[in-house]
């Protein structure tokens, strides 16, 4: 992510050109990934109230919640708290239920379910992309005629590195909504968990993760780091603008999101299988592994069953990919901009040279 100008350049001139700390890498992200949750959020509200009024879910049962940066597991309780599903009214359309649900539960009611986001996804994201940059930025440094292909390894390993620090959360967040806990009494399913099983099991579900994001966030960064060059050249553009990232964000996310969706469609079963386990207090023994979750889902629907939801995904994930990067490169552009001023005209000179 770090070549700013659309033209290949050394890794010792780019080190100098990209003059932002980690620390302004980590505000830039954060904006990404705040207007990111703000703006997908009402729609996947929105898809799960018509999702619900097609086919009701039936008290207890799990269904999953995203809103461009996490996967949220919610249960249903008939309407009776949980703003995702409740089943009033009747809806005609987007447009209709964004009219109807704001007309009668309030306009706030489309961003249910963003505080959990706030506090567990908005800092794993600001660990990802600025480990990207870091490491990016390295590789770049030293693979030399391999370069181009830094954007590969550096978006696998940051991928690696986040999905693992954040991993001990999913089972205590899915306690917690699952049973309706505030965030005060975090310690208490926490304890639980580690108590009944041990600390390893913490990382539960955490091969299926990789499984899934690994490969996502390698070809996501390749083909963006790619695309946004073509773009580049195609235009004139010596560097990127905010249109160029955010079709290159969007396209990219798109080629990713359809060549690792077996592995969302296992990954999403195992968190209904965990979540519908811990709301009726059983503990995740049951829990089959990557590959029998597979097998079972081609046993019973085919090949095509590990490419359901093609297209609610590709909806979803092409935006908040576009919105995302392309907020995160205009706040880090403005920070350079920023620290090339403070620097004084020898830096703005060096910068465009």
């Amino acid at each position: 992510m770090e070549s700013r100008h659309c033209e290949m350049t050394s890794p010792r001139s780019q080190a100098s050109v990209d003059s932002i700390t980690p620390l302004q890498q980590m505000m830039a992200s954060c904006s990404g990934a705040l207007l990111t949750s703000l703006f997908v959020t009402p729609l996947d509200v929105i898809k799960i109230r018509l999702q619900a009024q097609r086919s009701p879910f039936p008290k207890g049962k799990c269904f999953v919640y995203c809103n461009g940066l996490m996967d949220h597991i919610c249960v249903c309780e008939n309407g009776n708290g949980k703003a995702w599903y409740k089943p009033r009214g009747h809806f005609n359309g987007t447009l209709d239920a964004f009219i109807k649900i704001v007309r009668t539960e309030g306009f706030k009611s489309l961003w249910s379910g963003l505080p959990p986001t706030l506090v567990m996804a908005v800092p794993a994201t600001v660990i990802y992309f600025t480990c990207y940059d870091q490491l990016c930025s390295a590789l770049r440094f030293h693979m030399n005629d391999q370069a181009d292909k830094a954007p590969l390894l550096a978006g696998a390993l940051a991928r690696v590195g986040s999905a693992t620090l954040i991993s001990p959360l999913e089972l205590i967040r899915t306690k917690l909504q699952s049973e309706r806990q505030s965030y005060r009494e975090l310690s208490a399913p926490f304890a639980q968990v580690v108590r009944a099983e041990g600390w390893l099991t913490l990382w539960r579900g955490l091969g299926p993760t990789l499984l899934r994001d690994v490969p996502f966030s390698a070809l996501y960064w390749y083909n963006y780091e790619k695309g946004k060059a073509w773009l580049c050249r195609s235009s004139g553009s010596r560097e990127p603008t905010f249109s160029i990232t955010f079709i290159a964000g969007a396209v990219s996310g798109s080629i990713a999101s359809v060549v690792t969706l077996p592995f969302d469609v296992v990954k999403t079963r195992r968190q209904v299988e965990l979540g519908e386990l811990q709301a009726r207090n059983l503990m995740a023994r049951a829990s089959s592994s990557t590959y029998s979750v597979m097998k079972r889902i081609v046993t019973e629907n085919g090949i095509r069953g590990l490419f359901v939801g093609f297209t609610p995904r590709l909806i979803k994930v092409a935006p908040a990919c576009a919105i995302m990067i392309s907020v995160y490169e205009f706040g880090k552009a403005a920070f350079r901009k920023r620290n090339q001023q403070r620097r004084g005209p020898t830096a703005l000179q060096n910068s465009s040279t």
